[in-house]
């Protein structure tokens, strides 16, 4: 087997990976390796979790595929289960992230036409901040990589500096402002959580404006900062969600979350999916929602995530020449390197231990939710290794 009939996108790491168990991945060669990656943060409760197995079987016997035009059981119980864990009053089940992101952005600007102002279409996004790849998405973040070469830049898509309160109140007061978008913690943009403080008077912005706000937690939420949703720490809620990654466990799963005002738009023919919200979809979905809404498992990732920013925190004072910052939230962690990120994540790799890339030349640790304080000991271990490494790389 080769790449050869692949469409060249990636730039895949050598490793050809054979299977997985909880925090652990194997190597068709053999290698094990403790996996800090998870899928980027998709992975929640690490391979193979028996619970999720189960699902998937269960459900495979049954009913893996129906159309949308008939009632699927599985989407009502999803649905409730989401609505009653959130602010949302009504759920549009999708196949990604990207996807829950096309659909928030739809939802914002029909909300403003269902009201007669269909000018208002205008949605502003962040710097470093990564929505997914389809058309939409890729305007809504604005990155020029990712934006290069596939035409004009859409119509009504801006772009704004992050931390910057001055432009961002001008937005919010555009009268031709549709939405606000933006992850609550920044995944693909190095880590960056957006404080308490201006989450809480984001909200308040669009409470005098009318604007929307949508919040992508595709990355960080479901449990990924410690709380069910990453928003929950500054006690505000958004008008739109974009879910996905964890909610599946691994399972392509996806979810736009909404008020039952934000969505008055969305009538019947406004959106669709062929594919979105399947019965074998639905059901590891289930699966996996009860486990990582769970009060053990955001414990978990509390007291680990305590210990591992703790520990990093150490690494960073021991070695000021390589580690610049220890950023993040939870167990979406991001650490700012004086090396090439990207050379650093081979480095770590060779001890045995699997990290994501991100701006602002990070290193992203994304473990399983149910990480062990022994492993958890292990991943600080190996990240050390890979630092004597490199500082003796830089020496040589």
């Amino acid at each position: 087997m080769s790449t050869e009939h692949l469409m060249g996108v990636y730039n895949r790491a050598p490793l050809e990976v054979d299977r997985g168990q909880g925090a652990r991945l194997w190597s068709t060669e053999g290698t094990e390796y403790l996996d800090c990656v998870m899928g980027i943060s998709t992975n929640a409760l690490g391979h193979a979790h028996p619970k999720l197995v189960q699902a998937v079987k269960d459900q495979a016997e049954k009913l893996w595929h129906v159309s949308n035009i008939f009632r699927i059981p599985g989407q009502e119980a999803l649905a409730d289960m989401l609505c009653e864990k959130s602010f949302a009053d009504v759920v549009f089940f999708t196949n990604s992230g990207t996807e829950a992101v096309e659909c928030a952005i739809k939802t914002a600007r029909k909300y403003h036409h269902a009201n007669g102002q269909a000018d208002r279409i205008d949605i502003y996004g962040f710097d470093g901040s990564f929505h997914g790849r389809t058309y939409g998405a890729i305007n809504a973040a604005a990155n020029p990589s990712y934006t290069e070469g596939f035409g004009p830049p859409m119509q009504g898509f801006h772009q704004l500096k992050w931390g910057d309160r001055d432009t961002l109140e001008a937005a919010f007061r555009n009268p031709n402002t549709a939405a606000i978008v933006l992850e609550p913690v920044q995944g693909e943009g190095g880590c960056r959580a957006t404080s308490e403080e201006d989450l809480r008077w984001m909200r308040q912005m669009a409470d005098e404006t009318g604007v929307l706000l949508i919040f992508d937690e595709v990355q960080c939420g479901m449990g990924r900062t410690g709380k069910l949703w990453a928003h929950e720490w500054a006690g505000i809620t958004p008008d739109i969600m974009a879910i996905a990654k964890a909610l599946g466990g691994g399972f392509p799963i996806g979810a736009c979350l909404a008020t039952t005002e934000a969505a008055k738009g969305m009538t019947v023919g406004a959106h669709g999916s062929t594919f979105g919200g399947n019965p074998l979809a639905m059901a590891v979905g289930q699966a996996a929602f009860e486990e990582v809404s769970s009060p053990e498992v955001l414990a978990n990732v509390n007291d680990i995530a305590g210990y591992l920013s703790q520990q990093l925190h150490g690494l960073k004072d021991r070695y000021p020449d390589l580690i610049v910052d220890v950023r993040g939230k939870g167990l979406l962690i991001g650490v700012k390197l004086v090396p090439n990120n990207r050379e650093f994540m081979a480095t770590a790799r060779d001890q045995g231990l699997l990290i994501a890339g991100g701006g602002d030349n990070c290193v992203r640790m994304l473990p399983p939710l149910i990480l062990t304080r022994e492993e958890a000991q292990e991943a600080i271990a190996r990240f050390e290794q890979a630092l004597d490494a490199a500082r003796a790389k830089a020496a040589a």
